[in-house]
């Protein structure tokens, strides 16, 4: 069981504090997107663009709950994974921290580039209707509640680290 599961939006830094998180607590790390895309050796979004986003959720749940049962560091979700109805129950019992951010430092961090399918036409109202129908599973899911903006990775990572009792 990983010792926590990161859940946010794009832009919350998941993946930054995550591998900043498993550093600080000696742990291995795994982003499920990346893993997704090491194993199809393709990107997210080629993988949306060339197969359709039910194809990608298919392998997102599959990732996610292989994680989920073998994994024992830290492990970052894609910011869609948690709505997944047959994933958000698979995170009960499991320390889920959700790393909240709102849209300014989102679109600082993100960029809202290209490489972020479902923010490809109009990035900054697109993340802001994901980030509404999402925050209430964010939410629902999470053992605890930080709040990245403005913050640097190793801050949030040291703050995380506390609230599990991992301590700095």
């Amino acid at each position: 069981m990983p010792r926590v599961v990161l859940v946010g939006p794009p832009g919350s830094g998941k993946t930054t504090t995550g591998r900043a998180l498993a550093a600080l607590l000696g742990v291995d790390f795994l982003d499920t997107d990346l893993a997704i895309e090491t194993a199809s050796g393709r990107s997210v979004s080629d993988i949306f663009v060339e197969d359709g986003e039910p194809t990608f959720r298919d392998l997102e749940r599959a990732e996610v709950a292989r994680a989920l049962a073998e994994e024992d560091g830290v492990v970052a979700l894609g910011g869609g994974a948690p709505v997944d109805p047959l994933t958000e129950p698979l995170l009960e019992g499991h320390t889920v921290v959700f790393l909240d951010v709102g849209i300014a430092d989102a679109s600082k961090r993100v960029g809202f580039d290209r490489s972020r399918p479902l923010l490809a036409v109009n990035p900054r109202a697109s993340w802001v209707r994901l980030m509404g129908e999402r925050r209430p599973v964010y939410e629902r899911v999470a053992t605890h509640v930080v709040d990245t903006a403005g913050r640097p990775a190793e801050d949030v990572a040291a703050e995380v680290a506390a609230l599990i009792g991992a301590g700095t």
